[in-house]
């Protein structure tokens, strides 16, 4: 595990090197140490501040269009159950405008994480956040290469074989 002082220039070191099927996921701080081709790095930072600078720097690179994965037991809290919740689930719905966030259940999205942590690389910035179930996964897809273009491409190479 990193140290939460180089977080920022470790995320800056890897997201160049980051492409289709790695993942990047901005995680509460109760997120679980784990093994495979995962690394956690503790920023020691708040999780919404993390959460907009990793998605200000994904959205630079061109290479890189983030699909958004939410835990779906975040729209099943409340105030009462998770002191926070409402700023934090308001803020993320800010952070994430445009971007289509589709949930599913936390358990699924781990075990999503350790299938592809088996062949890529999945990076966890763990925050100070306490909010439970409010980790955003970013599933990375190429930039340049939208999934209707590989449809067609495909529907194409089918006709020509």
């Amino acid at each position: 595990m990193s140290q939460p002082s180089d977080w920022r220039s470790r995320f800056r070191h890897l997201l160049p090197l980051y492409g289709h099927r790695n993942w990047i996921v901005i995680a509460d701080a109760a997120f679980p140490a784990q093994v495979g081709a995962m690394e956690i790095v503790a920023t020691g930072e708040d999780h919404l501040t993390v959460v907009g600078e990793v998605l200000a720097a994904v959205d630079e690179a061109a290479h890189l269009r983030p699909v958004v994965w939410l835990d779906a037991e975040l729209d099943s809290l409340t105030e009462e159950l998770a002191p926070g919740w409402q700023v934090t689930r308001a803020r993320l719905a800010v952070n994430l405008h445009g971007l289509d966030p589709t949930p599913v259940l936390h358990a699924e999205l781990l075990e999503r994480l350790h299938t592809v942590a088996q062949s890529f690389h999945v990076l966890v910035l763990k925050t100070t956040g306490t909010v439970p179930y409010s980790s955003v996964f970013l599933e990375l897809d190429c930039g340049y290469w939208p999934a209707d273009r590989e449809a067609a491409l495909r529907e194409r190479m089918g006709q020509l074989g």
